[in-house]
Order: C-alpha cells, then sequence, then structure tokens
C-alpha cells in the first residue's frame, strides 16, 4: 500500500525547463549553457573587433588610394615637362603633394622620381623625424671586456630600418612597373603604416611614384584593444558565475548527500531525509529522491524481516513447546495406548517443524531469487502442465487429482517472467486446495487468454474460504482448518509466498467463493492475472 509521500510525490507536477530545447538533462543542458555563454561573449567580441579592423583599415587603403589617383593625376597633367621624352618637374610637383595632402599631421607623402629616388617628403616641411624609445640604461656590471651578457630569452626579431627600408623598395619596384600597391607594413621604429603606392604615369612612361602612409593604425589597433577588455571581462565574470553555481547547485549538494549517506552508514539511522533537495527538479533532486526512496524501502525491509523474525519465532516455539511437553510426559506414562497417542504428537510436531523450516527457507530465499534470475519469456501453458503432471505421477489411491484446462489455440500462452517461481505459485495453490478437497476429489487449473493479460484460476470442491478472511489468507502464517482437518498441516505461508510472487511479476492474486444453486459456497476460487508477454 502506498504511502502518503509515495503519493504527494507521485502526484508532483514537472516544470519545465526554459532550455529543453538544447540536448541532454535539465543540470547538464545548464551546465553547457553557462559555460558556451561566456565563451560566446569572447568569440562574438574578438569577430566583431576583428571584422571593424579590417574594415578600417580596407575603408583606409580605399582613401588612400582614392586620394593618390587624384594627387597622381594632377601631378601628371601640370608637372610633367619635356616631349617626346616626359620628365617630371620635382619642385612643381612637391608643391602639389603638400597643397592636396588632406591630413598632414597623421598622414606621410613621399614623391620618388623614375629611379626611385626622393625628390619630395611632407615630413622635410615639417620638420619631423621619426623617433625610436632606447632600451633601459645597463649598471656597469652587465659590461664585462666590452661584451655584454644577455640572460635573458631570445626575443622576436624587430624590425630595422634596414629592413623598413627593404620593404619600402619592393613596395616601390612594384609601383615603377605600372602596379597600384597597397597594403600594411612596418616602419623602422616597428609603427604599422597603411601604404599606398600609386604611379605617375604619362602614357606609358613611369615618371615617378607617389607613396601615401597612414600612420594611425597602430592608434586604432590599441583602442580595439581596449574596446576588447569589456568583452573580456563579461567573459571571466560569466565564467566565474558559472563556476559559483555549479559549486553551490551541484558540488555541496552532492557534500550533503554524502554526509547524510556517512550518517545513516554510522547512526545506523533508517532513512536519509534532505527534503529542500528532494524538491528540485533536476537530477540532483531525483538522485535524493530515489536515496530517500531506497532508504525507505530499506527501512520497511528492516521492518518487514523483524516482523517475519517474530511471526517464525511464534510459529517455531508452539511445536516445540508441544514436543517438550510430550517428550516430558512420555517418561511418566506407562499406558502403552497413552505413549503411542504421545508418540504421534511427537511425529507430528516433527513433521510441522521440518514443514515451517522448509517454508520459512523458501520465503527468505524468494526475494534474493527474484533479484537473481532475469525475467525471460515463459510459456505459461507448458510450465502448468508439467507442474500438474508432477501431481498425476505421484498419484496415490484415495488422493485429490489435479486436473489441468488449457486455453486452447495454435500460439501459445506466454508471459514475461521467472519460470522457477511461476512455477511454485501453482505448487502453492494446488497443494492448498488438494488440503482443502475432500478424498478422491478433483482440483481444476485452468488458463485463459485476454485482452493483454493471462489469467489463471485454480478451483475446488472444498468448504469454501469465510468472506471476512479473503483477504487473510494471504497473510502470513494465517491458516483457517475447518473442523476434524490434521492440526500443523499446513504452515501459513504458502498463499502469502504466492502473492508475493505474483505481484513481483507486475500480477494479481485474489480469492473468492465459488457458488452454485441458491448461492450456496460449493468450493474456493484462487484467479492469478499476469501481464502478456506484448503488455
Amino acid at each position: 500500500m502506498a504511502s502518503a509521500t509515495d503519493t504527494a510525490r507521485a502526484e508532483r507536477p514537472k516544470r519545465r525547463s526554459s532550455l529543453s530545447w538544447l540536448p541532454g538533462t535539465r543540470l547538464g543542458r545548464l551546465i553547457i549553457a553557462l559555460n558556451v555563454l561566456g565563451l560566446a561573449i569572447l568569440v562574438s567580441g574578438a569577430l566583431v573587433l576583428n571584422e571593424l579592423r579590417r574594415g578600417l583599415v580596407e575603408a583606409r587603403i580605399d582613401s588612400l588610394t582614392t586620394q593618390g589617383e587624384l594627387m597622381a593625376s594632377i601631378i601628371e597633367q601640370a608637372a610633367t615637362v619635356g616631349e617626346p621624352a616626359p620628365a617630371m618637374d620635382a619642385a612643381y610637383a612637391n608643391d602639389i603633394v603638400l597643397q592636396l595632402l588632406a591630413n598632414p599631421k597623421g598622414q606621410r607623402a613621399r614623391l620618388f622620381d623614375a629611379q626611385g629616388n626622393v625628390v619630395a617628403d611632407s615630413d622635410w616641411v615639417l620638420d619631423r623625424v621619426e623617433m625610436k624609445i632606447l632600451p633601459p640604461a645597463r649598471s656597469r656590471g652587465e659590461d664585462k671586456g666590452g661584451l655584454r651578457l644577455d640572460l635573458q630569452m631570445p626575443r622576436q626579431e624587430q624590425p630595422t630600418p634596414e629592413s623598413a627600408r627593404r620593404a619600402l623598395d619592393a613596395e616601390l619596384r612594384r609601383a615603377l612597373r605600372g602596379e597600384h600597391v597597397s597594403g600594411l607594413r612596418r616602419t623602422g621604429g616597428g609603427d604599422r603604416v597603411v601604404s599606398v603606392s600609386i604611379p605617375i604615369q604619362h602614357v606609358q612612361a613611369v615618371l615617378g611614384v607617389l607613396t601615401l602612409e597612414a600612420r594611425d593604425v597602430d592608434e586604432i589597433i590599441a583602442r580595439e584593444r581596449m574596446a576588447l577588455i569589456p568583452f573580456i571581462l563579461i567573459a571571466v565574470a560569466v565564467t566565474l558565475i558559472s563556476s559559483l553555481l555549479l559549486n553551490r547547485l551541484i558540488a555541496q549538494p552532492v557534500r550533503r548527500l554524502a554526509r547524510a549517506a556517512d550518517r545513516v552508514r554510522q547512526a545506523r539511522a533508517r532513512a536519509i531525509s534532505l527534503p529542500d533537495l528532494a524538491d528540485r527538479d533536476d537530477e540532483l533532486g531525483d538522485l535524493t529522491r530515489s536515496l530517500e526512496d531506497m532508504t525507505h524501502a530499506l527501512s520497511e525491509r528492516m521492518d518487514a524481516i523483524e516482523s517475519f523474525a517474530a511471526d517464525v519465532a511464534h510459529e517455531i516455539r508452539n511445536p516445540l513447546t508441544s514436543l517438550r511437553s510430550a517428550v516430558e510426559t512420555l517418561e511418566l506414562v506407562k499406558d502403552p495406548a497413552a505413549r503411542d497417542r504421545l508418540l504421534g504428537i511427537l511425529k507430528n510436531d516433527v513433521q510441522r517443524l521440518d514443514r515451517l523450516v522448509t517454508d520459512i527457507s523458501n520465503a527468505s530465499r524468494l526475494d534474493a531469487e527474484l533479484s537473481r534470475d532475469q525475467p525471460k519469456l515463459v510459456d505459461l501453458e507448458r510450465l502448468i502442465f508439467d507442474v500438474v503432471a508432477l501431481y498425476d505421477a505421484t498419484l496415490k489411491p484415495g488422493d485429490v487429482r489435479v486436473r489441468f484446462q488449457s486455453a486452447g489455440g495454435m500460439e501459445p500462452v506466454t508471459v514475461m517472467g521467472r519460470e522457477g517461481p511461476l512455477g511454485q505459485i501453482f505448487r502453492n495453490l494446488i497443494d492448498n486446495a488438494r488440503s482443502f478437497s475432500p478424498p478422491g476429489d478433483e482440483v481444476t487449473v485452468s488458463l485463459y487468454r485476454l485482452k493483454d493479460e493471462v489469467l489463471a484460476t485454480v478451483s475446488d470442491n472444498g468448504p469454501g474460504i469465510p468472506p471476512e478472511n479473503l483477504e487473510t489468507v494471504f497473510e502470513r502464517f494465517y491458516t483457517s482448518r475447518p473442523k476434524g482437518a490434521a492440526f500443523g498441516g499446513n504452515s501459513g505461508l504458502g498463499l502469502s509466498i504466492a502473492r508475493q510472487i505474483a505481484e513481483a511479476h507486475g500480477g494479481t492474486l485474489r480469492a473468492e467463493n465459488r457458488l452454485g444453486a441458491g448461492d450456496k459456497v460449493i468450493g474456493a476460487l484462487f484467479s492469478l492475472t499476469l501481464p502478456g508477454a506484448g503488455s
């Protein structure tokens, strides 16, 4: 019978998670979402800034290219002299460059002749020179014998004026061949510049090269890096928050569960009780409820074992008391007839003890057998036929016969279960029915196919069962015998074991009386219902 707690748990509504579209379980989805969120923020910020950087550089190249083509066109039209061998008027071209330079502070314009020599430079007019920060001064101890002892790790090669000059020369050579060259390169001081080199052409002749450089690339990149810092801080904050949440939602509850389990083990408590965790609608809540149910079932099992032990002690004490009284009286009785009666009592009590011990042993091993054997497909019709054939093979004159009425049909009647315990149900029911049947009478075992179930019945022609005892007969050690029946012939465990096996297979076992004319009781009927193999 289910408890109020079990009923409340079964009726507790399940809340649907807002992250149910993610794969996995609720807590797993939360872990995935929190960790992916921080990473997504960082990645999206980096992608946005990379796209911004690329767009700014490309926009700067386009702007410089447009400006350079305009200036080169004007120089070619206004500062070209000589026919048929044209040449560039360097002084006039220099004036044109300085007048047309859009941003003299943020840009640098240089004009080269056809041989690659500098004929004009905006930095000359502005008295601007390239600066390079010197390394920190070394103490005297760092130099020994004119040699510097460098104990640091080797650094990546830094740009030098020579490497910057080589990069500029390569750009000039391409421009002097008539190509428009644009891109990023470094100066001798290590600064990055956006450079555009436009050839100045008169018809097919290249008269010179105009180079425009934008020097604010490093400033743009530095601003972008500063803009990336909030994204990094947000990602770090999300990661820290997710870590704290995981610690609070997983690590601490698991630690509490472990400590509760230790208390159950060390203090020999009966059950784990953590109601705040059991109310959670995630895997830890499921685990807590499962542990509470498990320890509750173990507690009930311990109570059942204690009750069973008390019942066993009570049932064994009765024949032992009778044996002790008969043995003590036997020494005092001299009458042979009386001694024979006492010996008969002793024999009956020994048989009763033997039956009790056998049935108690079967009952105690039942749970282990049910948990050890795996369910499989059982042909119930063949099983009952084999059980009935065993009774027929051992039938003696005057014994109650057993008749089997099969379900008929071409297909076998199958159930999912354990063949040994299922056979024990029918043996217990048949033994019980035979014990209440008149000598030479008949017990009938019938099998029926239902829609999704299988029904088996065992009926007899005995005195029936009192209406108030239709459920009591399934209690342990309960026996109700008609007058004249042999005392101690049954242990009272057979029907209890049969119902326990039936419920372990998902079935039911109930008792009722067979009624004849005038509602007269003409026998007892035990009905066993089991789920079909396809249910």
